[in-house]
């Protein structure tokens, strides 16, 4: 039987996300809230930020990129928080 090499793999210590890395408040918001990315029939927005209270954040209907969009959700992110810490 052949051992799965991905289970065998060592780490030297812990290592940050790359997506946390490049995204900080998207990654912090997901652990009590939730993200929305793509279209639906209840909003404009492409991407948005909710949490238990409802819509926090939402972005514009259209971006040039995945990226774009992620940037301005983190930054969105980020403005809320400071206006709701």
């Amino acid at each position: 039987m052949a051992r799965d090499r991905r289970s065998s793999k060592k780490t030297s210590g812990p290592s940050q996300d790359p997506l946390e890395t490049r995204y900080p408040n998207i990654a912090a918001w997901v652990q009590d809230g939730w993200i929305e990315i793509g279209r639906d029939d209840h909003s404009r927005s492409f991407v948005r930020a909710l949490d238990i209270g409802g819509m926090v954040w939402e972005g514009e209907a259209e971006y040039p990129t995945l990226d774009a969009a992620l940037r301005a959700l983190d930054n969105g992110i980020a403005t809320w928080l400071n206006g709701h810490g």
